[in-house]
């Protein structure tokens, strides 16, 4: 595959995965990790960090952290393609801006603001990263992009295949993330 075809598929793939998973899961599932029932919703919350105030520590960490990851092969990918961390952090903050946009316009999600600053935090980190490591590994994270987009692809395709659903456990019943840990690990360890 030439260098350009590789580097538009590996971030349009990436682009449509991260747009799928955060716009479109009301209209598919990957096995039973949501409910694309509960996907409908428009909130916009625009106090920074208030996850924070939680009173627990697995919300903040995994909101914060997994916005941050989702978007450092994207700020890896548009450096890639732009060769440079300003730019790719501004077309990080663009496409997390038309990702939250989409979210309240169309009531697909929850409009954060914490989900633009921590998403184009990890663009920036992304573009860092591939600036650090140099050009001798573009094509690496090319592949690994267009390889991510076609497993996903898989997995979409395969739905609600993926699970059981006599196993599901719906984890809104409990309070804070520890409890429902707790309550996972207390029933899964009991006999069958």
């Amino acid at each position: 595959m030439k260098a350009r075809l590789r580097a538009a598929v590996a971030l349009g793939g990436y682009c449509a995965v991260i747009l799928s998973l955060t716009t479109l899961k009301a209209f598919f599932q990957i096995g039973y990790l949501w409910n694309p029932d509960n996907q409908r919703a428009r909130e916009l919350r625009l106090m920074p960090l208030d996850d924070l105030f939680s009173g627990s520590w697995f919300k903040p960490a995994f909101e914060y952290g997994g916005n941050f990851a989702f978007f450092v092969p994207l700020g890896i990918l548009l450096y890639v393609q732009v060769g440079s961390k300003l730019k790719a952090t501004i077309w990080g903050l663009v496409f997390s801006a038309l990702v939250e946009t989409i979210q309240y316009v169309f009531s697909l999600g929850r409009t954060d603001i914490d989900d633009l600053f921590f998403n184009t935090l990890g663009a920036f980190f992304g573009a860092w990263l591939a600036q650090l490591l140099g050009k001798r590994l573009h094509a690496f994270w090319q592949w690994l992009a267009i390889a991510t987009t076609a497993v996903f692809i898989v997995l979409v395709v395969l739905g609600p295949r993926l699970g059981d659903p006599a196993k599901v456990k719906d984890l809104s019943l409990y309070g804070s993330a520890e409890e429902s840990l707790s309550a996972q690990l207390s029933t899964a360890a009991l006999p069958a």
